[in-house]
């Protein structure tokens, strides 16, 4: 039986306005114990008065303790799971004409918790709390149910699931699904390593700035710094840009950056360097390299709201070194993924940047995340991905 979920008095505001969460101090304790609920157990959230404010699931060990899944008294079931996966589906279809995307994103899909990325005829799916763990099976299902892929690969090593404590478990939870997996982003192919890669193999999540590059970099030279399998760079090289480095201190990563450049004949234009970025970005301004263009993909250096400043310190650095080894005229694309990052902070660390080297920046083009991760307008924290497009000069 679907038990009863009473917030305090007053803490029914923001979920009126649709948010999705609600946090473990927001519970009416004379009503409700946290501690009478499993991870995953499904209750009704009521306001003080009684009203109705959806259905959610809980986490009561987490801050958040409760996440909405639906408006209404509505099971957890397979067929609301394949509601929203088919309805997940069609967006993705109707703004991509092949198979390759982020296939749900959490709560911007009505699916908290819950990320597939999907690889044509494979899935690769994240369960990110212990609450939506419960129900891997019946997420699985309906993946199934809907997709009919040949393969799904079951990612427990995210960040977030180790901080929690949970199984970093990599399991085929259907069919059979290779080491590697083909995917095709602005017609440019690409082999993700979806066992042992980073997330879950590739971040689609750029993919829409990475267009954006084509009338940037034919005939130019290219550094992509953070390059992991060269998402950026083999995508400059396929563009027509002259020459591309890819750096970043994985030699697996960078052993895909090779093979994805012999598989766009692209082999006699890039080349690795592995090594921290901002030691060996370093020593590239030693040795006098320059280049047209230089991008910056680092990972979010900013992974809660109490790092922002020192965050915002390690962007400046970061994009201050790119203007080094960046050529008068030159564009740089600096990005983030950090949620806690706004755009307008990252603009300013690259101005400072931009003054601590000497030059001067004028800012050409903005990206954000693609149409397949939505952003929920109740919910900030689902708009994270910047991309700023800058031409340096004297």
């Amino acid at each position: 039986m679907t038990a009863d979920l009473y917030l305090r008095k007053g803490a029914d505001r923001r979920l009126r306005g649709g948010h999705l969460w609600v946090y473990s101090n927001e519970i009416d304790s004379a009503v409700n114990s946290l501690g009478q609920y499993q991870a995953g157990d499904s209750v009704r959230v009521r306001a003080t008065d009684g009203k109705l404010l959806g259905s959610a699931y809980m986490e009561p060990q987490a801050l958040i303790c409760a996440r909405l899944y639906a408006s209404t008294d509505t099971p957890f079931d397979s067929a609301l799971l394949e509601s929203r996966i088919r309805s997940a589906l069609a967006i993705r279809q109707a703004a991509f004409p092949q198979p390759y995307y982020r296939l749900v994103y959490g709560d911007s899909d009505g699916l908290p918790g819950v990320v597939i990325d999907r690889f044509g005829d494979y899935a690769v799916v994240q369960l990110n709390n212990s609450g939506i763990e419960r129900y891997s099976e019946l997420v699985v299902a309906a993946l199934v149910e809907v997709l009919k892929p040949a393969g799904v690969l079951l990612r427990g090593d995210s960040r977030s699931r180790r901080e929690k404590g949970l199984a970093d478990d990599i399991e085929v939870v259907s069919g059979s699904v290779p080491e590697q997996v083909s995917l095709e982003e602005n017609g440019v192919h690409f082999m993700a390593p979806v066992h042992g890669g980073q997330k879950t193999g590739w971040f689609y999540d750029h993919r829409m700035a990475r267009a954006r590059l084509a009338p940037w970099v034919a005939g130019k030279s290219v550094l992509d710094v953070y390059s992991y399998i060269g998402g950026w760079g083999i995508q400059a090289g396929a563009f027509g840009a002259s020459e591309v480095c890819c750096l970043d201190s994985s030699g697996p990563a960078l052993e895909g950056v090779l093979s994805n450049a012999a598989l766009n004949g692209l082999v006699d234009k890039v080349s690795v360097r592995q090594g921290s970025a901002p030691e060996t970005m370093k020593q590239m301004i030693d040795e006098g390299l320059a280049y047209d263009v230089v991008i910056l993909d680092p990972p979010a250096f900013i992974q809660r709201r109490k790092d922002i400043k020192k965050g915002i310190t390690a962007y400046r650095r970061i994009n201050e070194l790119g203007l080094r080894l960046l050529r008068p005229g030159g564009l740089l694309v600096a990005g983030s993924c950090s949620m806690h990052l706004a755009q307008a902070d990252l603009i300013g660390a690259m101005q400072q940047a931009a003054v601590r080297a000497g030059c001067q920046l004028r800012v050409v083009e903005q990206g954000a995340q693609g149409p397949d991760h939505p952003i929920h307008p109740a919910i900030p924290e689902t708009e994270y991905l910047k991309a700023v497009f800058a031409v340096k000069s004297d």
